[in-house]
């Protein structure tokens, strides 16, 4: 018997190794090369430095930095902001899409169309969107009143982002809401007949029934969006640049690695970035890990 395990676990990592090889090659590889060159002053504007191990000055760098701090400050703002309203708007799409009315397919189509735009052609259309001087938000507000004259909501920092708030919860809201649906649909319908029959009106139902049967789903979808959120880049890129404090750490990283071609600092601060989703996705993968034991 013990043979056979044996057998079974060499075969079984004989069979994994491909994908182990190509996983060290794409993935971490990469990972600890990026640590490696944050580790030095690697400047391609200086060649004629050598390139000299510095050490954590890198990271100590970027904590003195306020650009930093604030790119830093203005992410994780970004971050709660929309996955919560995501959170929000997708469990009510969810919620809709799961009931069940003539032209349920259409409405579930519809839904989804902003989540298949692409990131940067969604992001240049909210761009017109908002211009301050043919744009459809001032256009609309102006007609019902709510304004007095067209504004430039990308020229102020609140303005600009309550633009990206919007822009990013109406593409990817919709992703939220598919997962979501997929769970509500794995709930089996003799539950509420029978919250029903015991007399449950349908707040105590879902509170006692939907919310707890679909815990695990929507933490799923909060790690997926939380992880993206936290990297947003081409959004922020397109519509605003990072003007009016609107800089994410993914742009502030590209700005050092691309621009001021700083392959040590914005190494560096790629490392921070990994670090922060990957204690996020830790975080998350432990009350999933707790929801499905319990």
């Amino acid at each position: 018997m013990k043979s056979l395990q044996r057998r079974e676990t060499r075969d079984a990592w004989l069979m994994m190794l491909p994908a182990l090889v190509v996983l060290l090659v794409i993935a971490v590889y990469p990972i600890l090369r990026t640590f490696w060159l944050s580790l030095h002053e690697m400047v391609l504007t200086d060649p004629g430095s050598g390139y000299p191990f510095v050490g954590l000055k890198n990271y100590t760098d970027i904590f003195r930095d306020a650009r930093a701090g604030a790119s830093i400050v203005f992410t994780f703002k970004f971050t709660i902001a929309t996955v919560v309203l995501e959170l929000i708007v997708g469990f009510a799409a969810a919620l809709i899409m799961n009931k069940t009315f003539k032209g349920r397919g259409l409405v579930r189509a519809a839904i989804l169309i902003p989540w298949a735009i692409p990131t940067t052609v969604s992001a240049l259309m909210w761009k017109f969107i908002y211009n301050d001087q043919y744009g459809l938000f001032n256009d609309v507000l102006y007609r019902l009143g709510l304004i007095d004259g067209y504004k430039a909501w990308l020229a102020t920092e609140g303005g600009t982002f309550m633009a990206l708030v919007i822009a990013d919860v109406w593409k990817t809201a919709p992703f939220m809401a598919l997962l979501i649906l997929a769970g509500l649909q794995m709930i089996p319908g003799d539950l509420y007949e029978s919250a029903k029959i015991d007399g449950a009106n349908s707040f105590q139902a879902f509170v006692k029934i939907t919310l707890p049967m679909v815990r695990s789903t929507v933490l799923v979808a909060l790690l997926f969006r939380t992880i993206d959120a936290f990297r947003v880049f081409d959004l922020v890129s397109v519509m605003t640049g990072g003007a009016n404090g609107s800089e994410s750490v993914s742009l502030y990283a590209y700005a050092h690695l691309m621009k001021f071609l700083n392959f040590g600092y914005g190494s560096a601060v790629s490392v921070l970035i990994f670090l922060f989703v990957f204690g996020i996705s830790l975080i998350y993968m432990k009350s999933i890990g707790k929801d499905l034991a319990s």
